[in-house]
């Protein structure tokens, strides 16, 4: 599978996410995108299925050491201290000796963020996680979390699909050698699909409307996308978006739906996102 190269960090362009996803039907789905194929797996401790990732893992067979696994520390734990035992217990649920990618959920006004990047540089240290980053972090708060970080933080976790213009993002990400990776990339809905923008690809490309968002992101630099479904015949369709490309044409059609500015993950603990 293709890779992202950031600040020392290969990312496989495509992930599994695991959001909502629980017992022994995560089990069972993250064993079965590995077997066909999928080699990077997304949780966190909030989504409260670590137990069940680390199982499938398991189950799947594959070899530790061809899978990039991330998971995420929860916006009320990243004081120092409580982000390391976080990470520690991800790590236990999880059955691994290390993570390769580590991330701050959310960020936390309360928590100083100098705080938050030295426990997680820490865990860096000390062999917990090959790489680190941060997760819903507008273009200021990663400004402000590289010139804190001795080690170079590879990836910005951030709500990303059609809907919703995160260039900004893309752009702060791009400058620093980051991966701008990219959760609910299908924005969660059927009238995305419906789009003349969408469906006028799969059409042409004999593709369904999910595999042209897919692809749609993917083909764009340092992209990553980490579409979550609880239906096993979804991973293969999910994963087969390499054998074709989007016109430049496509892509900017594609990407002129942004202006909607349509943002699902919007919560009270949110930070004050950048203007479109």
């Amino acid at each position: 599978m293709q890779k992202v190269e950031a600040n020392g960090a290969s990312i496989p362009v495509l992930g599994l996410g695991t959001w909502t996803l629980k017992d022994a039907a995560c089990v069972a789905l993250v064993s079965k995108a590995l077997s066909i194929g999928y080699r990077h797996v997304d949780t966190a401790a909030a989504y409260g299925n670590e137990e069940a990732v680390g199982e499938g893992i398991r189950a799947s067979g594959v070899d530790r050491e061809a899978l990039f696994v991330t998971t995420k520390v929860w916006w009320t734990d990243i004081a120092a201290g409580d982000l390391e035992r976080s990470a520690e217990a991800s790590l236990e649920r999880l059955g691994l000796d290390r993570l390769d990618l580590l991330l701050i959920h959310w960020p936390n006004p309360q928590v100083p963020l100098a705080d938050s990047i030295r426990a997680l540089n820490r865990m860096r240290e000390t062999g917990l996680t090959r790489h680190i980053g941060v997760s819903n972090f507008t273009t200021a708060l990663l400004a402000e979390a590289i010139r804190l970080s001795d080690a170079p933080l590879v990836a910005n976790q951030v709500e990303y699909h059609p809907y919703l213009d995160q260039d900004q993002v893309w752009r702060a990400c791009r400058a620093a050698g980051m991966a701008m990776v990219s959760y609910c990339p299908l924005a969660r809905g059927s009238r995305l699909f419906d789009d003349p923008a969408v469906a006028g690809a799969a059409a042409r490309h004999g593709k369904t409307p999910a595999q042209i968002v897919l692809r749609w992101h993917v083909q764009q630099e340092g992209v990553v996308a980490i579409p979550r479904t609880s239906n096993p015949a979804r991973l293969s369709e999910n994963a087969d978006i390499f054998d074709f490309a989007l016109s430049d044409a496509e892509m900017a059609a594609i990407s002129a739906l942004g202006a909607a500015g349509q943002r699902i993950c919007d919560y009270d603990f949110s930070p004050a996102w950048d203007a479109a």
